[in-house]
């Protein structure tokens, strides 16, 4: 293939409005290009790269006999009223009315359709178990699309699903999957760690996310230092969750009202009374299903609404509005606290447990608390982990220290049990003679995620690293003088000999200056780079360069083959 043939746009500088580096690189070596907010086109080599990621997730999950279909990209909104799901995607949901006024979803994912599919064609336990896998669009209208098609609002992936008999048989299952997700990521070159993960809005008990390490990663996963134990950061308890001290060598202090005029924040409260955070106490107030809900935490921690929405079993948590939070503690947002608040559950993290003589929001316009205590001052109905870990805490398996690292999640899986099954309908007849509802499992990666994790985290200064397998070019080849008939013989033969042998490649044969075309193949990152120099090809040698090492060899043209498959081979 010829540089001349193919459209590969490169770019000398990056992208004004690129953000990582991951971004930046897939803008400037041509692989995509921007249409809108969140929404890209894959250029040929982009595409190529895409193709590779999908043929070994194809490969992986052939080898353990989950068959392939395609499900439609449009879904009747009526499964997800079945579901009970309308509600949970909010607007991330793309929704529209068709010609026949009928509501329809993009689908952002496929569990109802999937269920309702298998609830029709499945019947008897005979025919369990099954996995059943797709490669498809999925789209979500995401309020901020950031880091290129990292996070989009039309992106690929291969989402899986396990149908069992029962819970003994999904652990059959969810081990399968789990084993051929590490060996696709294996093979696609990345460097990730397995965490424990919060299901979400996919539901289920039990979930792990596959993390690629990346500094520009927008989640978050914690690590321990001593065991190996690893938690995603929304999913993560902490160690304080387990034990319960009681400071009762600190007397108590009377309450005291203070004026603290237009003090609305932890941090401008600590610099005027010259106190450490972690001596006040943070109230936010949400509000629920069932009411209102004050969360109370230490000063120096933040709440994780996802493990608050889990304490008080609600789904639609949200933020009370500055004037439900007036209303409700008769005083504006900044200075609530729960001493003499009515009409909101009280429900406290475990490390507010052992504080003593604290700060807190007096429920008045200017006015803030000191020598607050729990239960001489005001009563907390429960208590529960609602914080997210931080540096400072320990591991809470082992108490050894933990370290907090940015991450990109590449793939999820997920024991859904009987959720959906029960809800739409997915019932069999088990050797009993009795019905049962389907025990389901889910499995989903991002495709277009793996290319841009793997150039997040494998780049230098020059452009993309590839690793072999996904490399949409493996060589590249450079003719300085492509006006030498000599040198353009041998590369083209070159050429065609490896696409014959299945081997990508490209033929730089541009009328440029070999600065360019050296820049352009690291930019582009092709593991392999060929370089014809009419003088040493008059004496039988050619350049062979590796693009993981800094120095280049000079080797016979007649071996230049055979070293070359040798490297695509043995990777």
């Amino acid at each position: 293939m010829r540089w001349s043939n193919i459209l590969i746009p490169t770019l000398k500088e990056d992208p004004a409005d690129t953000e990582t580096t991951g971004h930046k690189l897939m803008i400037r070596a041509g692989l995509i290009r921007k249409l809108a907010s969140g929404i890209y086109s894959y250029l040929p080599l982009g595409f190529r790269a895409l193709k590779k990621a999908e043929a070994i997730v194809r490969e992986e999950m052939d080898k353990v006999d989950a068959q392939e279909l395609l499900l439609p990209a449009l879904q009747p909104v009526e499964l997800w009223h079945k579901s009970g799901r309308y509600n949970d995607l909010g607007e991330d949901m793309i929704k529209f009315i068709d010609r026949h006024k009928k509501e329809m979803v993009l689908g952002p994912t496929h569990e109802e359709v999937i269920t309702e599919l298998v609830r029709n064609e499945v019947h008897s336990y005979k025919q369990l178990p099954l996995i059943l896998y797709q490669i498809q669009t999925k789209f979500r209208d995401e309020l901020r699309p950031r880091f290129g098609v990292i996070r989009s609002r039309e992106f690929i992936m291969k989402d899986a699903y396990s149908f069992d008999r029962d819970v003994e048989s999904l652990q059959i299952s969810y081990k399968k999957m789990f084993d051929t997700y590490c060996r696709i990521f294996d093979r696609c070159g990345l460097k990730y760690v397995i965490v424990e993960a919060d299901p979400g809005i996919m539901g289920g008990d039990v979930s792990h996310e596959f993390m690629v390490l990346a500094e520009s990663g927008e989640d978050m996963i914690v690590k321990c230092s001593g065991c190996l134990w690893a938690s995603s950061l929304d999913k993560a308890e902490c160690a304080d969750k387990q034990t319960n001290k009681k400071n009762d060598k600190e007397s108590l202090l009377p309450l005291k009202e203070i004026d603290t005029p237009n003090i609305k924040t932890i941090e401008k409260l600590s610099k005027l009374l010259n106190v450490e955070s972690k001596g006040m106490l943070k109230t936010i107030i949400y509000r629920s299903e069932d009411g209102f809900v004050a969360a109370l935490v230490r000063g120096d921690f933040q709440i994780n609404e996802l493990k608050l929405s889990r304490a008080i079993g609600s789904l639609h948590l949200k933020l009370a509005t500055d004037k439900e939070i007036e209303d409700l503690t008769g005083a504006p947002l900044g200075f609530s606290g729960p001493v003499g608040l009515k009409n909101a559950k009280i429900i406290a993290d475990f490390s507010v447990r052992d504080m003593r003589n604290f700060i807190a929001g007096a429920n008045k316009t200017d006015r803030h608390l000191i020598n607050v205590n729990i239960t001489r001052d005001f009563s907390v109905d429960t208590f529960s982990d609602i914080r997210f870990i931080t540096e400072s805490d320990t591991c809470p398996k082992c108490k050894a220290s933990i370290t907090l690292k940015h991450a990109i999640e590449v793939g999820h899986v997920f024991k859904l049990g009987i959720k959906y099954s029960n809800r739409l309908g997915a019932v069999f007849l088990d050797a009993d003679g009795k019905t049962k509802p389907m025990v389901m499992g889910c499995y989903g990666i991002g495709i277009n995620r793996i290319i841009a994790a793997i150039i997040e985290q494998s780049n230098d200064k020059e452009g993309i690293v590839w690793p072999m397998s996904l490399a949409p070019v493996l060589v590249y080849t450079i003719v300085l003088d492509p006006k030498d008939k000599i040198s353009m013989k041998f590369a083209s033969g070159l050429d065609d000999r490896l696409r014959d042998n299945k081997l990508d490649s490209l033929l730089d044969d541009r009328q440029i200056s070999a600065g360019i075309k050296f820049k352009d193949a690291d930019l582009i990152g092709a593991p392999i780079r060929i370089t014809v120099n009419k003088d040493a090809l008059k004496k039988g040698r050619v350049e062979i360069k590796q693009r993981r090492e800094r120095v280049s060899k000079i080797v016979s043209k007649d071996r230049i083959f055979s070293l070359i498959l040798k490297s695509c081979t043995s990777t």
